[in-house]
C-alpha cells in the first residue's frame, strides 16, 4: 500500500496540482492585498469617503458586516479575471506553438531518404 501510495503522490499531475494549490494560495493572498489595500481605498474615496471593510447592520447582538462580504465579491471578481487573462494567454501561447511546423522524427526523415533512393535506382 506504501508503494501505491508514492507512485500515486509521485505522479505528475499530483505534483502539479499541488504545485498550482500553493501558488494558487499565494497569488490569493496578493490579490486580497490589492483588494483591501489598493483598490477599496479608491472605491471608497470615489464613494465619497466609505470603507467597506466597517460597513455591518446590527440587529440585537448580531452584527452583519455586509461591507465584508462586498469585499469578498470584488476578491472573487479579481481573481476570476486574472485567471481568465491568464487561461487566455496560456492558450493564445499553446495555439501558436501547435500552429508552428514541426520537425518530422529522426525515423521518418530516415525512411524518406530510403524511400527516395530506392526510387532513383528503378
Amino acid at each position: 500500500m506504501l508503494q501505491e501510495f508514492k507512485k500515486f503522490a509521485l505522479k505528475g499531475n499530483v505534483l502539479d496540482l499541488a504545485i498550482g494549490v500553493i501558488i494558487g494560495g499565494a497569488f490569493g493572498k496578493i490579490v486580497t492585498s490589492l483588494v483591501n489595500d489598493v483598490l477599496m481605498p479608491i472605491i471608497g474615496l470615489l464613494l465619497g469617503g466609505v470603507d467597506f471593510s466597517g460597513l455591518e447592520i446590527s440587529i440585537g447582538d448580531a452584527a452583519i458586516k455586509y461591507g465584508a462580504f462586498i469585499q469578498s465579491i470584488v476578491d472573487f471578481l479579481i481573481i476570476t479575471f486574472s485567471i481568465f487573462l491568464f487561461i487566455k494567454a496560456v492558450t493564445r501561447f499553446k495555439k501558436k506553438e501547435e500552429e508552428k511546423p514541426s520537425a518530422p522524427p529522426a525515423e521518418e526523415v530516415l525512411l524518406t531518404e530510403i524511400r527516395d533512393i530506392l526510387r532513383d535506382h528503378r
